[in-house]
């Protein structure tokens, strides 16, 4: 879609966002948490012995081990991360420092229970498990600052040192201590400019008389069954883990070189984080990524992954975190990859725009909770079958590397993802199964091949460089992005929207209008009801799918205006109203789904659009072949070719003249090239 104003993406709020560190990625990093802390015996220049000759370039360090560098309160030991820290750059290997505030010591706990957290309904956390305090309490607060300080003055300038992780897998996990909740109660009077009759109005709070008339009265999350109070409250989670992370960016950056960068390490299941706020001090972010192996290796996660966290660092990340064999609390999950899979992943990785690779971790535990969850280096802590594919992984990068490091990616496509809709359709669940599908999404675009930006549009209203919008329903969401969303398709744009969509305001009230409210001139219908539905068939098989027709849960009973009906349901009372229509609307078209479609069906109905909005070609290739491009340092476009099968692909090269870089094989358009088992290609065009 071509508009007026392309503008630079998150152009308000990302303004704020540091210019990108000095620090360059010549080539990607490769390389894995090392925890010499807990080896059974002394083993350190074995360990990096093994490191350099399977050519591993990088670890992180220390992100656990508060109660090893403080043991007692105020007694301060770092001689032994001294020694890691220097020999691994004397051996060349570059070292991720991590503030160890996420795993408290036992003292701390001890002296000052006050910082563990409460839960609701009178629940506590105790010690004995990680990630267990109110990160909110200044006490807690005090000790970290604390903590920071002595890690940064010993290290920001050592040369081994090219970065720094804040924290760990940081989420509010159900933190609700009594200042916690004053502080939730005081950001809602700042929202309501301190104006209880608004709040009254906005959140219905005449319902079961539950009306407060001074700010003392206002209650606790505990018992609260008021959809609009949860999803502030979950508003206010997220605001307090980007407050929390932002504040000891501040402390390292007092620290830091200007050659040093600042990361944090997410969960691609982003529900419980603003990614935005939460980055904005950050120059690569980082991801942890774990997925299937084995014979359900896709890829989908990895892509899942790099998809959202590259779209909102507006930038290339890292991978702070992956499986290197099998993973999981106990020993009921180990599936280690088979051969050439490892390989494969990590290339899945720079496909979606990551600089680096690391493994969680470089050998296997020996006590633990996460005794089973498996590093490079198996329990006998020798060179195996994984290792020796590392090996021959990092031999490749160190030969190709400058040719996909920075990997810049311009997507025609971007899913929009809604916080807010994700937990508003939690807490009034219309399905047993996912109520908010974004994965399924993900899934119909990444398995045609039709690459896209995940996109969180909870502060976005500018849509511009997109030629086509995937919507999950859009449940939660303002008047001024459901008015944007319409701008988008009155200029051009296409959208597959699916249903519930503009249904309530961004208090989770329920607008007073025909649904789907300010959507319907783009959408060309209404409706005034809807039904839970079992599963059944679209009549006349509209999208020629054999055994993948079937819609279920939901039904919206729309009536066109403008809109075409593509599809009834197979039914003698709901086949009476159109279940998925599409609209022309201005220069542009929205197609909806006002049902729960099988995901056959919506990958039809994507394909369809992506198709018509010119984002794919009708006979590009599908999964298990995927695709994945972008334009490296040079210049020149980089295509990624995997094969997700344990059978050999032959396939049709459609991209312009290239060179393979693993093999230096010339390859030209329309050549037959095959794939063997779990094997990737990677063309650079000429």
């Amino acid at each position: 879609m071509k508009t007026k104003n392309v503008l630079f993406f998150y152009l308000t709020f990302l303004a704020a966002l540091h210019a990108k560190a000095q620090y360059s990625f010549d080539k990607p990093l490769y390389g894995a948490a090392y925890y010499h802390e807990y080896m059974p015996y002394e083993r350190l220049d074995e360990d990096i012995r093994l490191m350099k000759n399977a050519e591993l370039t990088v670890v992180r360090v220390g992100e656990s081990t508060w109660g090893v560098f403080e043991p007692q309160e105020g007694v301060f030991e770092f001689e032994w991360m001294d020694r890691i820290i220097d020999k691994m750059h004397q051996a060349g290997i570059k070292v991720i420092l991590g503030t160890p505030t996420y795993s408290i010591p036992a003292w701390l706990a001890y002296k000052h229970p006050e910082v563990m957290a409460e839960h609701q309904r009178g629940n506590k956390a105790y010690y004995g498990i990680r990630q267990n305090i109110d990160f909110t309490n200044p006490t807690f607060k005090y000790y970290s600052e604390r903590i920071i300080r002595k890690l940064m003055e010993r290290y920001a300038q050592h040369p081994g040192v090219i970065g720094y992780q804040v924290d760990n897998e940081t989420e509010a996990r159900g933190v609700n201590n009594r200042d916690y909740f004053i502080g939730f109660r005081n950001y809602i009077k700042n929202r309501f400019n301190n104006d209880l009759s608004l709040l009254t109005k906005e959140w219905g709070m005449n319902y079961w008389g539950m009306n407060i008339n001074t700010w003392e009265e206002f209650y606790t999350r505990d018992g609260v069954t008021s959809p609009s109070y949860k999803n502030e409250w979950e508003r206010y989670n997220r605001k307090q883990v980007a407050d929390f992370l932002n504040w000891q960016c501040d402390i390292v950056n007092e620290y830091k070189r200007k050659d040093q960068f600042v990361t944090h390490c997410f969960m691609p299941d982003f529900q419980n984080i603003d990614q935005v706020e939460s980055f904005r001090q950050m120059q690569y972010p980082a991801i942890n990524v774990y997925h299937d192996v084995q014979d359900k290796q896709d890829g989908q996660r990895i892509a899942y992954a790099g998809d959202f966290v590259r779209t909102v660092a507006n930038n290339n990340y890292i991978v702070m975190e992956t499986n290197a064999q099998g993973i999981g609390w106990d020993a009921r999950t180990q599936y280690p990859p088979y051969d050439k899979q490892l390989r494969q992943n990590v290339y899945g990785h720079y496909a979606s725009g990551a600089n680096m690779v690391e493994y969680w971790h470089w050998s296997t535990l020996h006590y633990g909770q996460e005794t089973y969850w498996r590093g490079v280096l198996g329990h006998d802590l020798q060179p195996n079958r994984i290792y020796n594919e590392f090996k021959t992984t990092a031999e490749e990068l160190k030969r190709i590397g400058d040719r996909i490091v920075d990997l810049k990616k311009k997507n025609k496509a971007a899913i929009l993802y809604s916080h807010d809709s994700y937990h508003a359709l939690g807490f009034m669940p219309y399905t047993y199964k996912s109520n908010y599908p974004i994965d399924m999404v993900h899934k119909a675009l990444y398995f045609q091949n039709i690459e896209a930006d995940i996109v969180p549009c909870d502060k976005m209203t500018d849509f511009s460089q997109y030629d086509m919008l995937v919507i999950p329903p859009l449940y939660v969401a303002t008047d001024e992005l459901l008015l944007a969303i319409d701008l988008f398709v009155k200029e051009g744009g296409h959208v597959v929207m699916m249903h519930k969509s503009g249904y309530c305001n961004e208090h989770s009230a329920v607008r007073s209008t025909f649904a789907p409210g300010p959507l319907r001139k783009a959408c060309g219908f209404y409706y005034q009801e809807y039904s839970t539905i079992s599963e059944m068939p679209l009549k006349n098989n509209p999208f020629q799918l054999e055994n993948k027709n079937q819609i279920g849960d939901w039904y919206e009973f729309l009536i066109p205006e403008t809109a075409e009906p593509l599809a009834y349901a197979e039914h003698p009372f709901f086949g009476k109203w159109p279940v998925i229509t599409e609209n022309k609307y201005g220069k542009g078209k929205l197609t909806y789904i006002g049902t729960y479609p099988s995901q056959g069906l919506l990958d039809a109905i994507v394909r369809k659009a992506a198709v018509e909005a010119k984002v794919i070609a009708a006979d590009n290739h599908t999964f298990p072949i995927i695709q994945r491009s972008g334009v490296n340092k040079s210049g020149k476009a980089i295509h990624y070719i995997f094969n997700y099968s344990g059978e050999t692909k032959e396939i049709t090269y459609t991209y312009l003249q290239a060179k393979e870089l693993i093999s230096g094989k010339a390859v030209q358009s329309g050549d037959n090239i095959v794939l063997e088992p779990w094997e990737v290609f990677i063309m650079e065009e000429k």
